[in-house]
């Protein structure tokens, strides 16, 4: 893993954070970069509710605030910005609008690396309405000095049509961070969290590399 400038990190909802990236994430901050997150909503049309239950659909949002402010102190992100949108509605939104806030964010912080969603293949529509805005933000500076740009992707085709990741991490000296930012985020998680932990127990295969592996696609313009 290189050592970058800055890192900006770009996607919708609280926890996207932490079950790709965070393991990278920790990575960069262990290594002294500086890492900005903008998390467009807060979730606050998240499917879950506890388990047992112990949010209501009110009290959710602020909730998941909560959660996502612990999960960036696990992580050990300095930087975090909350831009207000609201969860399964960024599709709809003015794309100039949402493309322009990412571009000033880029031109304030001169990040060498940006992760987000890849278009196309990240699944969810407000995944892809962000994948979307930060690649027209990327796209819009003269190619010399556009910073890296490294993708989540993971629906049916995309090896298919995007081949296999470019880029691979061995996250596993800080996996338990990303096992804690995961739990941080426990109205969504907990049951999952359960789960994983007798796979883990098992040594499941399938949930160690996911635990331990990070995967990217480098966005090509």
């Amino acid at each position: 893993m290189e050592k970058e400038r800055h890192v900006l990190v770009v996607f919708p909802h609280p926890d996207d954070e932490s079950f790709g990236v965070s393991g990278t994430i920790a990575s960069h901050v262990n290594m002294g970069t500086p890492v900005t997150y903008a998390c467009l909503t807060l979730g606050e049309m998240g499917r879950n509710m506890g388990n047992p239950p112990f949010a209501t659909r009110e009290t959710l949002p602020a909730i998941r605030t909560h959660e996502l402010k612990e999960a960036v102190r696990v992580i050990g992100i300095s930087d975090l910005r909350m831009l207000g949108y609201r969860d399964k509605t960024v599709e709809f939104e003015d794309p100039d609008k949402l493309t322009k806030q990412i571009s000033e964010m880029i031109d304030e912080l001169n990040p060498s690396l940006i992760i987000s969603f890849y278009p196309g293949y990240s699944v969810h529509p407000d995944h892809e309405a962000t994948g979307e805005a930060v690649v027209r933000a990327v796209g819009m500076l003269p190619e010399a000095k556009r910073p890296k740009l490294e993708c989540i992707a993971f629906s049916n085709n995309t090896i298919e049509e995007l081949g296999q990741p470019d880029i691979v991490h061995d996250i596993s000296a800080v996996a338990d961070t990303k096992l804690d930012a995961i739990r941080a985020h426990r109205s969504q998680t907990e049951l999952m969290v359960a789960e994983m932990a007798v796979k883990l127990k098992e040594k499941d295969p399938q949930t160690l590399a996911w635990l331990n592996i990070e995967r990217f696609w480098t966005y090509k313009f």
